[in-house]
């Protein structure tokens, strides 16, 4: 089982910063939009209990996300429901904490990698691949909002 922690203050307000990592099309840079990466809500009109949010690769789903709890702008949480390579996710929350100096952002996720998709070895290597993104994402983040 990884737990999964990772945070970064960003010089913007916390109404922000929550709406720009709420929104699942910021997920995805250029880059990645380049290479078939899309990402956005799935029938429905956006972030609230409930919606669901998806990245996509070439037409492929890549992950799936149910939003669970929704607290603007202090916290929100969701439940990957279908991802690639398969994982047992058991929860993920961002939590927004006003500062002085702007916001501080908390990312906590908790998941594991069944044995069919590698087990304790995938849990090593995907650990480090989604602290990776998760740190890319709050970076991102950051240069879109402290211009």
């Amino acid at each position: 089982m990884v737990q999964l922690h990772v945070e970064r203050t960003i010089a913007a307000p916390a109404s922000r910063v929550f709406d720009w990592l709420a929104e699942p099309a910021n997920f995805t840079s250029s880059v990645a939009s380049w290479i078939g990466f899309t990402a956005g809500y799935v029938g429905g009109p956006g972030p609230e209990i409930g919606a669901v949010r998806e990245v996509n690769w070439l037409g492929k789903t890549w992950f799936r996300e149910e939003i669970t709890a929704y607290d603007r702008p202090r916290s929100y949480s969701y439940l990957v429901t279908r991802a690639f390579p398969s994982v047992d996710h058991l929860d993920a929350t961002m939590t927004f904490t006003d500062l002085a100096d702007g916001t501080h952002v908390d990312w906590v996720s908790t998941f594991t990698y069944p044995l069919r998709t590698g087990g304790k070895a995938m849990d090593a290597i995907g650990s480090r691949l989604v602290r990776r993104s998760f740190l890319s994402i709050l970076a991102r983040c950051a240069d879109a909002l402290e211009r």
